[in-house]
């Protein structure tokens, strides 16, 4: 004989624990993700900081939530992977951003869709933003910088879609231009760091030979189950994208994809996705110890 009500438990136990699987994927606190990349190119350890599709949103007053994460890991570059403006007027953050960064760290910077979309106007002023605040755009340029006792290649391209802005920034030879000029530049024989915009065009980064690939614009799928289920859409991937956010070989490259800052996109909150600062160190290929050697 069952007990009277106790018919009720097993569906107030399933709703019960459905809410704490639905709490649990809403939270949506800033996480900061680690990887590390070995190369023998490098003789030296260097801290990269990834921030990717912030797409102007706010972190707390004067933006110091963000600043602080980025600090506590003390990086010795920053960069910046696309899609830090949003394709509106809304810039404030990102300006709060830059400055409370206050030139400490080289940036880099390339341009995502939605800068991209932003008009002649709204491109020149994001531009110009970045350039008073000491961050060097990456249009088909490569530099070689020495961080953190190592020396190493930075390079990057341009979104295909800069051609809408063609004009505004004085001319646009074309994203296979851009991305043959680094890799000309990169003939040097150091660890290349290659930044662009959008993961789904690994096959051209990686025929290129670029030891490491940084990217966003994915949003990690904006919803994820971890173990199962690796992100459910994502711009210029559709449904079930393979490239959403994580750790990718392809021949001799790595890509890493951040899953943004964006807390929402169309209005939709990310499940089992936070929004994510990415932590890239970089580092000489571990040594097999000599035989007899304790």
């Amino acid at each position: 004989m069952t007990p009277e009500g106790a018919g009720g438990k097993p569906v107030v136990i399933v709703f019960v624990l459905l809410a704490l699987f639905a709490a649990g994927g809403l939270y949506s606190a800033l996480a900061v993700r680690r990887y590390t990349v070995r190369s023998e190119k490098l003789s030296a350890p260097a801290r990269l900081a990834v921030v990717s599709d912030l797409h102007a949103q706010r972190y707390g007053s004067g933006m110091r939530p963000l600043i602080r994460a980025i600090e506590a890991e003390k990086p010795d570059l920053v960069i910046f992977t696309g899609d830090l403006f949003s394709n509106f007027d809304h810039d404030a953050p990102v300006e709060e951003l830059l400055r409370g960064l206050g030139g400490r760290w080289p940036c880099y910077y390339v341009t995502g869709n939605h800068e991209c979309w932003s008009g002649d106007e709204g491109f020149l002023r994001k531009m110009a933003m970045l350039e008073e605040n000491g961050v060097k755009k990456l249009s088909g340029a490569l530099e070689t910088v020495t961080a953190g006792g190592a020396r190493f290649n930075v390079g990057g391209v341009d979104d295909p879609d800069a051609k809408r802005v063609c004009c505004a920034m004085g001319g646009y030879d074309g994203f296979a231009a851009q991305l043959d000029r680094v890799r000309e530049g990169a003939e040097n024989g150091l660890f290349t760091v290659f930044v662009a915009h959008r993961p789904e065009m690994i096959g051209e980064y990686a025929a290129k030979g670029f030891d490491l690939i940084l990217c966003g614009h994915a949003h990690g799928g904006q919803w994820r189950i971890p173990g199962l289920l690796n992100g459910v859409f994502a711009p210029g991937q559709g449904l079930f994208p393979r490239y959403a956010g994580g750790l990718y070989e392809r021949g001799g490259s790595t890509m890493i994809v951040s899953r943004g800052l964006l807390q929402c996109a169309r209005g939709l909150p990310r499940f089992y996705n936070r929004p994510e600062l990415v932590i890239v160190d970089i580092a000489p290929e571990k040594k097999e110890r000599e035989k007899g050697t304790p």
